[in-house]
């Protein structure tokens, strides 16, 4: 018998049962939720009610804890209800999983930092329970010191708990691929994707230590309790590798399919690639057809098949799983309407084709002339992600207007700031270019930037901002930066989305009145500023919602540099010719700070522009290959209704 976590409801509770299986696919318990806050406070909820169960028993509760971005909204709960809910860490005691190697603790990149800053600073625990792995340990001390570690989570009883995060190797703690079962502490190289993914925080990948001391799969599976977080759809085809996978070294958290108490706690996109989420009809046979599903079904068959969709058979659905949608109408009839609903998302005219009939078009076609606002969270996703949708709609004569939220100031590298300011010095010299010069030049790795420079690297945004929209046709006055407070921090964490940031938004939205809004829908953003400018729209149109104009007014995401709507959301299509695809990529072109090597590459190493012909092209493709017309390029949107 082994206890699980289920969700009931909006709660978590455990339930013991004698063999787990969510379905036939998956081989650990895991639990959707509709996003990570609501999931990070069930979890902080039962971390607390564990440290509060030892109390009642005069014990210690001895917890293992995880860095990174996933646990950030956890330890905030935690310090909520020690505040607020009388929460007392006296009797905890904790163990940190990992540390880079070597590192400081003082140096804001460590993860004693880390866990003072989001956690110890802020609750009653004593100093003396907290451990973190130490990185500064020398050489040939660091053996024994690893030994040491293990052997004080023996002495005190061993983990009660073991929070953790999942890399995109399938990392727990830094047990990078190849980490055998029985690993305790030790000392690990870590992998190259592993210092990709930490490159933002150390502004660079040659700034990331390329060693970590880390608990050893051993050691994680000691604990009583396990709950893994996975947050995002960067994460979403590891944990179907960890879920559903076969154990094995090369996948290190897919051990924890072996934990008998291991419950995986994730969000929405986190979990859409696992079968029951992706593919339901695979699953279960008597499910609800819905119309997203069967376009969902619809889209996938054809990949499965290697067929249009006007070319699928009774056959196919049948062999496929997809039999239930056969009992009301036949594949010839399913087509034909799979295939008008796509054929209706293309369209040359984003704004609306002016006196057409528009009932079969994604946008109205009044009023003709329409005020639009395109949303950019950093300068560059405008162009990015649809420069040639921006580009079309300023050729067609609507009131186009562009609003870059943040300045953009952290992707500048330290190289390119001081080639400007230097540049600024020999035009006039001044005290402030010099200012600026001695900034850079003294600036040490884990120091932060300056407000001149920081102005510096905003100003050199700006001004690629400019050049951009100005290749396009966009005259300066239709240009707005709103430089959003949350960003202004100088550093990759960024504030929590504040009244003033949304006040700000509002206030934009109040002054243009749109038809139409473009934002960034694209979540899987690194760093996390993507999904924040894209709640401070949410929420300002919530509050604008009763405003007369709001009435007719349109909003579509667009994707960005990481991700591509799948083809069965898509519910606008813009079809680019071949010189439009180039002139997009001239437009990208002139953010130059953000070419050769950008600071904040992600998971592909090509520059934004490559990446974006390359998904732009693959979505016209995949129209292709479904049957229908065939473009050079397109760009895909989603309409969010508020």
């Amino acid at each position: 018998m082994k206890t699980i976590l289920e969700k009931n409801g909006a709660n978590i509770r455990y339930k013991p049962v004698g063999q787990f299986e969510e379905t036939r696919f998956e081989k650990i318990h895991n639990v959707i939720f509709s996003n990570s806050n609501q999931a990070s406070i069930k979890v902080a909820e039962e971390i607390a009610a564990l440290i509060r169960k030892k109390q009642e028993a005069n014990k210690n509760c001895v917890l293992g804890l995880a860095t990174g971005s996933s646990p950030i909204r956890v330890y905030e709960e935690l310090v909520r209800m020690h505040k607020e809910d009388g929460l007392s860490f006296h009797n905890v005691i904790t163990f940190n999983l990992d540390e880079y190697l070597p590192m400081e603790k003082d140096n804001r990149q460590s993860y004693w930092y880390f866990m003072h800053e989001h956690l110890f600073n802020h609750v009653d625990i004593n100093p003396k329970n907290i451990h973190v792995p130490d990185g500064t340990v020398s050489s040939d001390k660091v053996i024994d010191y690893c030994i040491s570690y293990d052997d004080k989570i023996k002495k005190n009883g061993g983990l009660d708990f073991q929070l953790l995060g999942i890399g995109r190797t399938g990392h727990v703690g830094f047990n990078e691929p190849g980490s055998h079962y029985n690993s305790g502490t030790r000392v690990i190289t870590l992998d190259h994707i592993t210092l990709v993914d930490a490159a933002p925080a150390f502004l660079g990948i040659d700034n990331v230590p390329r060693k970590a001391i880390t608990m050893g799969i051993a050691t994680v599976m000691s604990a009583k309790r396990i709950v893994l977080l996975g947050w995002g759809e960067n994460k979403a085809n590891i944990l179907k590798k960890t879920i559903e996978g076969e154990i094995s070294p090369q996948v290190p958290a897919t051990y924890l399919q072996n934990h008998k108490n291991c419950t995986f706690v994730l969000d929405t996109g986190a979990g859409s690639q696992l079968t029951r989420n992706k593919t339901p009809w695979l699953v279960d046979e008597s499910l609800e057809w819905t119309e997203s599903l069967t376009s969902k079904a619809i889209v996938w068959l054809c990949d499965e098949t290697n067929k249009s969709i006007l070319s699928l058979t009774d056959k196919d659905y049948n062999d496929n799983g997809m039999s239930g949608l056969l009992t009301t109408e036949d594949s010839y009839d399913l087509n034909i309407k799979m295939f008008n609903k796509l054929q209706h998302t293309i369209t040359g005219w984003p704004g609306g084709k002016p006196n057409a009939d528009d009932s079969s078009r994604p946008e109205r076609a009044e009023p003709a002339r329409k005020r639009v606002i395109i949303f950019s969270p950093h300068p560059d996703d405008d162009v990015i992600s649809m420069g040639g949708t921006f580009d079309r709609l300023i050729e067609q004569g609507h009131d186009v207007h562009v609003v870059y939220q943040t300045s953009g100031n952290i992707a500048v590298s330290d190289t390119d700031a001081l080639r400007y300011a230097e540049i600024s010095k020999r035009i006039g010299p001044t005290d402030e270019a010099q200012k600026i010069i001695d900034c850079i030049k003294d600036k040490s790795d884990s120091s932060f930037d300056s407000l001149e420079v920081r102005k510096l690297k905003g100003n050199i945004r700006r001004g690629e901002s400019y050049a951009a929209v100005r290749y396009l046709g966009l005259e300066d006055s239709h240009v707005h930066f709103l430089d959003l407070p949350f960003y202004e921090t100088g550093t990759i964490k960024k504030n929590n989305l504040s009244q003033k940031d949304i006040e700000i938004v509002k206030s934009i939205i109040t002054e243009i009145k749109p038809h139409q809004i473009y934002a960034a829908g694209d979540l899987a953003d690194p760093h996390g500023t993507h999904k924040v400018c894209l709640d401070a729209i949410f929420e300002s149109l919530d509050r604008l919602k009763a405003e007369s104009y709001m009435d007719d007014c349109w909003v579509w995401l667009y994707r960005g540099a990481w991700h591509e709507w799948d083809v069965d959301e898509i519910e606008m299509a813009v079809p680019m010719s071949p010189s439009q695809v180039l002139k997009k990529r001239y437009a990208i072109f002139c953010h130059q700070s953000q070419k050769d090597g950008v600071m904040f590459q992600g998971d592909d190493s090509r520059e934004f522009w490559m990446r974006a012909e390359e998904r732009n092209k693959n979505t016209a493709e995949r129209y292709r290959a479904l049957g229908l017309s065939h473009y050079a390029a397109m760009e895909a949107f989603v309409r969010y209704k508020f």
